[in-house]
């Protein structure tokens, strides 16, 4: 039987009222999107407002997104990637299904041929999304970096990936 999803780590933090503008970042986040950036790294200490920028930012920039606060748990490749599905699954239903069964089998899972198949799946997307992984800094898994590498590597032309963490990814 498959692990449950926990609902939280999908949820979109909500803006929070009496913040700190701060039209400068928001400004240079909506250049990179108009720019065609295909990947935005939002690298910063504990507590200089990494969830809380992102969080405004989406909330007025008309795509859809898809949002994955990661936790030390989201190390094991196949974690990461049901939790990946889930969160794109927010924006279209269904998608990565069978990539699900594949990783959930009791065999090894083969991971590039699973990110393979979903990356050709958020392919069929219609419309530009975001995809946002908040809090990269707990994973220090090698597997796992290998995965982000592919997506940032292969991404889909209407999938922008932004990562907020406190340390940049290797």
């Amino acid at each position: 039987m498959p692990a449950p999803v926990l609902a939280t780590k999908l949820y979109i933090p909500p803006p929070r009222p009496n913040i700190v503008p701060r039209p400068r970042l928001i400004e240079r986040l909506n250049n990179g999107l108009a720019m065609g950036c295909r990947l935005t790294l939002i690298s910063a200490s504990a507590g200089f407002g990494k969830t809380t920028l992102v969080s405004n930012w989406i909330s007025d920039c008309g795509r859809p997104v898809a949002w994955l606060s990661l936790d030390e748990g989201d190390n094991d490749p196949v974690r990461f990637i049901t939790y990946l599905i889930a969160a794109l699954q927010t924006i279209k239903a269904g998608l990565g299904e069978g990539v699900l069964s594949t990783l959930q089998s009791h065999q090894q899972p083969q991971v590039e041929m699973a990110l393979t198949i979903l990356l050709n799946e958020i392919s069929s997307i219609p419309d530009s999304f975001l995809l946002i992984l908040d809090d990269y800094h707990v994973i220090d898994s090698k597997p796992v970096d290998d995965t982000l590498a592919f997506l940032v590597e292969q991404p889909p032309p209407q999938m922008h990936l932004v990562i907020a963490t406190r340390e940049d990814p290797s």
